[in-house]
């Protein structure tokens, strides 16, 4: 069997492909060029190492002009519209398991894979065995009839059992690697990339929920829904919460704690796992940290659904951002938040 593999040049998809390697699948990596203001000379110099020293094919792909329509120009019009954009969730959807799939054929491959943390039983998809790497969240726009053709050889394994692989194998210089943290296309900040295309630095009110003006802002895009810093109150007697974001007035509305609690979530653009129109005792994250909390998810149409928080309610819920769903480890699905209360 012929595994097409995405490969980054990190000690993850490294180790996937030496693991698929030792189970005897024939391996071909495939490294996309995405963001053109990336350098991609020290990855591919990576992967060359890699591919003499673990022994497999590796091709590369450019994907420059879809990862910029799909991804980084939903990035920029997210923050113009005052959202909060989960770039690495619409990523996994449109390209490393979109564009990615279709690249299966092109190079005779039966199975396609990646170094992501998750598990995967052919049905559905399950949180990994490590929590701190999971990565399940950002995954949960797969299509369901592409399950069967994937393989997570990482998904049984934490992060330190990878670099004792690594080390193992003779890829210390993978296993030493730091990780990036940040947004693979970002250079410095978000905000230093959203100017090239707006100013997202005009300065603007601060309204609490009554409409009254209690202080200034450096510019909405700064902010995002549950943020406690960074904007200035006149009269500052108690905490306040960024609770809304107004982009057409360039205005932030904040409230106290209290004000950010929501007991409902809209979202449009549902995947699903399952064929249920209304999903019960189930659990949700609206964002990767956030806790995991009691919820019913009712499909109003296929792609529609709403959220209703039936034991606590939620906080920091932000337009943009991914509502996923869980039954124990098993990934129901999820969908991109529209709107709250």
């Amino acid at each position: 069997m012929r595994v097409l593999v995405g490969i980054s040049g990190g000690v993850d998809s490294g180790v996937a492909i030496t693991l698929l390697k030792k189970k005897g699948y024939e391996v071909v990596g495939l490294y996309m060029k995405m963001h053109r203001g990336v350098d991609h000379s020290q990855n591919l110099s990576r992967i060359e190492k890699l591919a003499q020293k673990v022994g497999f094919e590796y091709v590369v792909e450019d994907v420059e002009k879809e990862f910029e329509e799909e991804v980084y120009n939903y990035f920029i019009e997210s923050y113009r519209e005052g959202a909060t954009p989960n770039p690495c969730a619409m990523c996994n959807i449109k390209i490393k398991f979109g564009i990615f799939l279709k690249f299966l054929q092109k190079y005779n491959c039966q199975l396609g894979a990646t170094g992501h943390y998750v598990r995967n039983d052919g049905e559905f998809l399950y949180r990994a065995k490590d929590p701190k790497k999971d990565q399940s969240y950002f995954l949960f726009g797969i299509k369901k009839e592409h399950l069967p053709k994937l393989l997570f050889p990482l998904g049984n394994l934490t992060k330190e059992e990878v670099k004792e692989i690594a080390r193992k194998e003779g890829l210390s210089q993978l296993a030493e690697q730091k990780e990036s943290q940040d947004i693979c296309f970002i250079p410095t900040t978000y905000i230093d990339t959203l100017r090239n295309h707006f100013n997202p630095d005009l300065p603007g009110g601060v309204f609490d929920s009554r409409g009254r003006k209690i202080g200034t802002h450096r510019g909405y895009p700064h902010y995002t829904i549950g943020q406690r810093r960074g904007f200035r109150i006149f009269k500052a007697h108690r905490p306040y919460y960024v609770v809304n974001i107004d982009p057409h007035r360039n205005r932030l509305i904040v409230g106290d704690k209290k004000e950010l609690e929501r007991r409902q979530i809209f979202l449009k653009g549902v995947n699903l796992f399952v064929e249920e129109k209304i999903l019960e005792g189930v659990e949700v994250k609206v964002r990767y940290r956030s806790p995991l909390l009691p919820a019913v998810v009712k499909m109003e149409t296929k792609t529609k659904g709403v959220v209703f928080l039936t034991h606590q309610p939620a906080t920091g819920v932000a337009k943009g951002q991914a509502c996923v769903f869980y039954r124990g480890d098993k990934l129901l699905g999820g969908g991109w938040i529209r709107g709250s209360r």
